[in-house]
């Protein structure tokens, strides 16, 4: 069976993990700006408030995972008021030393492992807005492992490195993500993915994107009408069906045409277009340059 969060995860191709500590004590409080690269972090000990930027605020308990696809400002502190410093997470993302926040002796009380990584794939805006801005899990002791052994491997330098770090970053947002896949998700993937009628359309449109699917068609897969099949859709992924088919196509064609998997006619049968013109013209609406152009540029 195809799995649509698979193979975005697979595209979105994630590297170059940064990891470090976090710790807290006494009167604390941060306040991060805008980061843009996916980050998470999960409480080894203690408890913390995060309020992200558009989001419901936190508390946070030993434990607790969050992962933010692509993190946006965010305010973390302690329980006692406090007016929040402002950091620059681009300069602390350099940082490789466990960061301590508030009171510098004595026992702290929270401790954290965070880090972030990089999206490879050049269509990550794309695949990210598909994701909830926020994931947070409670009480997954998997999670936990999956980024203690993303810690070790991080700070080592054994051979294969790279390698590990790719495949355990994947198979931390599968596990994350997976979590996150309900009915009551924020309108996206995950929300139509938690709908086993939306869920069946979804896989269809992965599985056969070449398919000239059309509203009834994709309905009739979901066992619904064509109209309370369209509305379900957009409330649940937050696009039309047409829409998000239409963006996955793109974010496919623009693989194959990086990798140079075939001439510009194959990638236009392969992704859904029954001409190589109409496929250019609906790719040079979509991404703003011709395919022969976008190939050469990625080819350098």
């Amino acid at each position: 069976m195809v799995d649509p969060l698979s193979e975005i995860i697979g595209l979105l191709r994630p590297r170059a993990v940064f990891t470090k500590g976090i710790s807290g004590a006494g009167r604390w409080g941060v306040r991060y700006a805008d980061f843009g690269h996916p980050s998470f972090a999960v409480v080894i000990e203690g408890a913390c408030l995060l309020a992200v930027d558009g989001q419901p605020p936190l508390t946070l308990e030993a434990s607790d995972f969050v992962l933010l696809p692509s993190t946006p400002g965010f305010t973390m502190t302690g329980f006692e008021p406090v007016v929040p410093t402002l950091i620059d997470l681009n300069l602390a993302a350099a940082a490789t030393e466990e960061v301590r926040h508030g009171r510098q002796d004595g026992p702290p009380d929270l401790r954290m492992l965070g880090g972030y990584f990089l999206f490879d794939g050049e269509d990550s805006g794309l695949l990210v807005s598909l994701l909830p801005a926020q994931v947070h899990v409670r009480g997954v002791e998997r999670l936990s492992v999956l980024v203690k052994l993303l810690i070790e491997e991080a700070a080592g330098r054994h051979s294969g490195r790279d390698l590990v770090l790719t495949r355990l970053i994947e198979i931390l947002l599968v596990e994350s993500l997976r979590q996150a896949q309900t009915p009551d998700a924020p309108a996206g993937l995950l929300r139509g993915l938690g709908d086993a009628r939306l869920a069946e359309a979804i896989r269809r449109m992965h599985a056969d994107p070449a398919r000239p699917w059309t509203i009834v068609e994709l309905a009739k897969e979901a066992a619904l009408s064509r109209s309370a099949f369209f509305d379900r859709f957009v409330r649940g992924v937050g696009v039309p069906p047409m829409e998000y088919l239409l963006a996955w196509r793109m974010a496919l064609a623009k693989d194959l045409l990086r990798r140079q998997e075939g001439d510009i006619a194959e990638i236009a049968e392969r992704v859904g277009y029954g001409s190589a013109s109409t496929f250019s013209t609906a790719f040079s609406r979509h991404v703003g340059q011709p395919p022969g152009r976008y190939a050469r540029a990625a080819a350098h």
